[in-house]
Order: C-alpha cells, then structure tokens, then sequence
C-alpha cells in the first residue's frame, strides 16, 4: 500500500488509517474476530491505527492493545484521544493538564504500549487555555510517553490559534487535524482542510462513508436501517428528518453515478476523500472482515475530472447535507451567540 507523508514529522503512513471505534461494545463485542480484521488490515499494507479512550469506555484501545501484542507493535504508527467523559466525575474528561496526565497512563496500560505515536485531543475546548494543554502535552513528549499531538474537529480559528501558540510558548505544535469529511460532509473544504495545508499538518479525515450512508445500505427502497450510531444519534440518522431525507436523494444520485463509473459506492466515496490533495489518510472504521474487504478495494481506484466534476454537481463543494454531520458546531456561530444581546 501507497505510504504518505504525515506532515512535516518525516514519519511515513499508508494512505488509509484503520479506525477502531467499532471495536468493541460500540460495534463488533467478538474481542477475536476484532484481532482477525486489525490482523488482516496490517498484512494489507496498513501500518496506520487510530483509537480513543472514549471508544467503549477503553474497550477499544484493550482489543487494539491484544491486537498489537507479540510483535507487532514497532511497525505501526498507533495514535489515540483522550477528551471524553471517562466516568461521572467531571474531572475525568476535557484537556486540562490534570486530566491528560491521568488519562494517558490509563491508554498506555489499556493499549499495552511504553508510548503513542500520535496523541490527539478529541474535541476543542472553550473553556480550556490551549496553552494548558499544549504545555502537558509537551511534558509527555519530554517524558517519552507521547510521539507527536494532534487535533481533532477543531475549526479553523482554533487550529490557527493552536499553531500560533505552540510557536510563542516555544511549545510542540499539533502536527495533524483529524475532521471528518466525505461526500455527504463537507464543510472543511472551505477552510480546515485549506488551513491545514498552509500550516504543513497532516489530515486523517474520519467517516469517509458519512457513518455509513455510502455503504450501500441507505437506499429509499430499504427504509430506515437499524444501526447502534442511529440510536445514538437520531439527528443524523432519524429518516422523518428533513436533512436526513435530502440526504438520501443525495444518496441515490451517487449510487447511480458509481454504477456509471464501473465502481461500488463505497469505492466511489473513499477515492473521492483520497483525492484531495490536503488529506494524508482517510480513515476506513470497519465492524465485520466483510466491511474491512470492501473499503480495501478501494485504495487503488482514481476517479476522473468528469466524475469529479459530477459529484461538485451533487454536492458543491464546502457543503455539508445536513450540518449534525459536522460533529462539532463552533459555539461562536451558533445563533445566540451572534445575536446581539439587550436590544429592544
């Protein structure tokens, strides 16, 4: 498989990373079968893996961990996140310095590992000096535990500020951006993915698939598809909801574009994501081998300008179908706080 820069590190990754939030109670419980398909990623070429702590409260990072055990572990590049809630106490989740020294001894055990290659903060913070947690992230660094950081669905703005102090606090900057970005979601093409470039930080960009809407199985003659992310997350995936519904006419017109092209749908929507020039590695996030098989064909499809040109006709670019699907909505640009407050 093709090996990319990850930004300026000097360190080489495949093209695709393999995500594991759906190893575990999140999607696949058989601890096993989860190994097989990680097993079968890393012999195709992948030496790439992204996990979370949040990911089934651990149980993610523990099957990578037993996945990456007996030798395997020096080959790849293994990256994680801390941010979410890792229990009731308020202070078990966010990016202060007293919780990130916490939770990366707890990753390290769980992922079996003396360090992490990439350690990502999950979500931005508003309530949280980045400073603070650029500072405890450069303490790992000094200690060995931690490689290099990241970012993850961190606007435009944020990143920007992220750089410029890591730069003045003479401080290790975030090297990668981790937004999610597909056919059906994209919203960073108007300035993440731009910013990124300007700032020689590699993406891994998750969700190629839009949570699985450009797997094949949301069609209009298959109705609403059951699924543990739809119970989760109605707004993205309720079909009485009217952005959910233009999502799926958006759907059949992609489908039909794929059969033109001689492609799955799949292949259609992970080429499409490789394409852009600022993306390093899609990251693929399969349940079953079935899943993992059928993004793997994928690696090698290129997509011409006339079908490139097709999908702009879809979906323009910078647009997002439905705006859920952006995982983070900046709290500045929400409509209460653009309002101007105490005017009669």
């Amino acid at each position: 498989m093709e090996h990319r820069p990850l930004g300026r590190t000097g360190v080489s990754v495949s093209k695709f990373c393999l995500g594991a939030m759906m190893f575990g109670a999140w999607g696949n419980a058989d601890h096993d079968e989860c190994i097989r398909i990680i097993h079968r990623a890393l012999d195709a070429g992948i030496n790439f893996i992204d996990t979370a702590d949040v990911y089934a409260q651990g149980e993610s990072e523990e099957i990578v961990g037993k996945a990456l055990a007996g030798g395997r572990r020096d080959d790849i590049i293994l990256a994680t996140k801390f941010h979410g809630a890792m229990g009731d106490d308020p202070n078990r989740q966010g990016s202060s310095r007293r919780w990130i020294i916490r939770e990366v001894e707890d990753s390290l055990q769980r992922l079996g590992t003396d360090w992490i290659d990439l350690y990502q903060v999950h979500r931005p913070r508003t309530d949280t000096d980045i400073e603070e947690t650029l500072s405890a992230l450069s303490d790992l660094i000094y200690q060995g535990k931690v490689r290099y950081v990241g970012s993850s669905t961190f606007p435009a703005s944020q990143i920007v500020e992220a750089q410029w102090v890591a730069h003045d606090r003479h401080l290790p900057r975030f090297v990668t951006e981790q937004p999610p970005y597909s056919i059906l979601v994209r919203a960073v093409e108007a300035d993440v993915l731009p910013t990124c470039a300007r700032h020689g930080m590699a993406v891994m960009s998750y969700s190629p698939l839009a949570g699985g809407w450009l797997s094949g199985r949301w069609r209009k003659d298959a109705g609403q598809q059951p699924s543990s992310r739809a119970s989760r997350l109605p707004e993205r995936f309720d079909l009485s909801q009217p952005a959910n519904q233009r999502k799926l006419d958006t759907v059949e017109q992609l489908a039909r574009l794929a059969e033109e092209a001689g492609i799955t749908l799949i292949q259609l929507a992970i080429a499409f994501v490789l394409n852009h020039p600022a993306v390093t590695a899609p990251i693929i996030g399969p349940r079953t081998m079935e899943q993992l098989e059928s993004q793997l064909a994928a690696a090698d499809v290129v997509l011409d300008q006339t079908v490139l040109d097709r999908i702009d006709d879809i979906v323009p670019p910078g647009t997002t179908i439905n705006p859920a699907d952006n995982s983070f909505q900046n709290p500045a640009l929400q409509p209460a706080a653009r309002r101007r407050q105490g005017a009669s």
